[in-house]
C-alpha cells in the first residue's frame, strides 16, 4: 500500500519470512582495522530492531528539506509508530489542513507549534481554525549512502 502526499509518501510494512540479515557483533572501526580473528556472527532482522508495534507501525519517504537540522534529508525513509503518545520535542508526522508534514512538536499548556529544524521554514502555530491531526512520532530514520 502507498499513499502520497506532497511532502510524505506512506508505506505499510510488508510481513517477512526471512530470518534476517548476518550481523557481525564485534563493531566496525572507523579507523584503524582491527585485526581480530575471529567474529562473532549472529543474525539480525530491522523488523525486530526498528519496529515496537507492528499493527501500528507504518514508513513514509521524507520529500522536502524543513528538517534538515534534526537529520530529516530528502528522500530518508522514516518510522513511524502510531501508538506512541506525542509529546514536547517529538518528531511528529501531522495531518495540517489537508496536508501530511512532518515537523518538531512545541507544546505548552494549550498551545502547539510545528517547529522546522531548518531556518528557512517558518514554524506554525496550531489554531482552533486548523484541521489538525497528529498522525504518528517518528521512531526511526532509513538513510541511503
Amino acid at each position: 500500500m502507498s499513499i502520497q502526499s506532497q511532502s510524505l509518501t506512506f508505506f505499510s510494512p510488508k510481513t517477512s519470512k526471512s530470518e534476517g540479515a548476518i550481523f557481525f557483533d564485534s563493531g566496525i572501526s572507523a579507523g584503524f582495522p582491527s585485526p581480530a580473528d575471529d567474529f562473532k556472527e549472529t543474525r539480525i532482522s530491522l523488523d525486530e530492531e526498528l519496529i515496537q508495534n507492528k499493527e501500528a507501525t507504518f514508513f513514509a519517504r521524507v520529500s522536502g528539506q524543513s528538517m534538515i537540522g534534526a537529520g530529516l534529508d530528502d528522500n530518508d525513509l522514516l518510522v513511524i509508530d502510531r501508538s506512541i503518545e506525542p509529546t514536547n520535542n517529538k518528531i511528529a508526522v501531522c495531518f495540517l489542513d489537508g496536508e501530511f508534514t512532518v515537523k518538531r512538536l512545541r507544546v505548552e499548556g494549550e498551545n502547539v507549534w510545528l517547529q522546522p529544524e531548518n531556518p528557512d521554514y517558518p514554524i506554525i502555530k496550531i489554531t482552533e481554525e486548523n484541521n489538525f491531526v497528529i498522525w504518528g512520532i517518528v521512531t526511526n530514520v532509513i538513510k541511503r549512502v
